[in-house]
Order: structure tokens, then sequence, then C-alpha cells
């Protein structure tokens, strides 16, 4: 419950910081979100014992960091000039 909690207040915060802020988009939201995911994983760890949820939850890690990259890959295609793009 630790680890819910901590990740809920994460993401509640960065609701309210990017709309504070004026910034509020959905990409920057996510980027955030897994970057509170990946902090809130690391001080939560337990040192002796590995639970099944946790192991699971690398799963969702990994999923979140194929989005990363895929919306990075997006953002340097908009950046590039089109005579540099292939299609």
């Amino acid at each position: 419950m630790q680890f819910i909690r901590g990740q809920v207040a994460w993401m509640l915060a960065m609701v309210l910081s990017l709309t504070l802020l004026g910034s509020f988009s959905y990409e920057l939201f996510f980027v955030l979100s897994l970057i509170g995911l990946l902090i809130i994983t690391e001080l939560t760890a337990p040192f002796a014992v590995a639970p099944d949820w946790r192991r699971r939850l690398r799963w969702i890690i990994l999923v979140g960091l194929v989005g990363f990259g895929i919306i990075v890959i997006q953002r340097i295609l908009e950046i590039l000039p089109p005579e540099v793009l292939p299609w």
C-alpha cells in the first residue's frame, strides 16, 4: 500500500504542478509519472525478499519505457527537417 499511495501522491502532485504552471500535456504527464514510478520503485524496494507483485512491476516499467521511447522518437521526428527523413 505504501507503493500505491506514493505513486498516487506523485501523480496528483504532477497534475497540480503542471496545471498551475500552465504546461499540462499528456506526454509530459506520462513522462513525469514514469519518473515517479521509477523513483518510488527504488525507494520502496525491500532488501531481503522480493514479493511477487514487484516482479510483475518490471513489465509495467518495460511498457512505460517503450512508451517513453515512442514519445522521444516522435519529438525527434518533429524537430528534424523534412529533407533529412527518407520518407
